[in-house]
């Protein structure tokens, strides 16, 4: 619960630094990353792939979503990173994601034109995440 009250706080911050504001009915996917780095990598690397590539590649590929990149900087977290999804709607969520969280056919679309840059991720290294998605009220 820590975990995700440090990630909301952290929403509301790049919310605020964008100028956007979040709306009702909207849909927050708030993750924790954990990485399994190779040696000679770090997560410094790991969030510039992220922000630089994976960011990119995904809001391109499924629309009505943005993402958003934190690094935790102390806490239980420190040394993580934080993915939070804004989708539009539930029903954009739903677009892409089943209710287990596996992929629909939109959503193993969206990730077949996603796999060329997860794929440049391999050699860093591995990862694992954890989420909760939030309703906007």
């Amino acid at each position: 619960m820590k975990k995700l009250f440090i990630i909301f706080i952290l929403l509301m911050a790049v919310s605020a630094a964008y100028n956007q504001s979040l709306q009702k009915g909207n849909l927050v996917g708030m993750h924790v990353i954990n990485f399994e780095l190779k040696p000679g990598y770090t997560v410094d690397q790991a969030i510039d792939f992220y922000i630089n590539k994976y960011k990119p590649a995904v809001e391109a590929s499924f629309p009505g979503m943005k993402a958003y990149i934190a690094k935790g900087i102390r806490g239980e977290n420190e040394n993580k990173i934080g993915q939070i999804e804004v989708f539009e709607s539930e029903a954009v969520r739903d677009k892409y994601y089943q209710k287990d969280g596996s992929l629909t056919e939109a959503g193993n679309e969206a990730l077949k034109k996603i796999q060329p840059v997860m794929d440049e991720f391999v050699p860093m290294g591995t990862f694992t995440t954890v989420y909760t998605d939030w309703v906007i009220q």
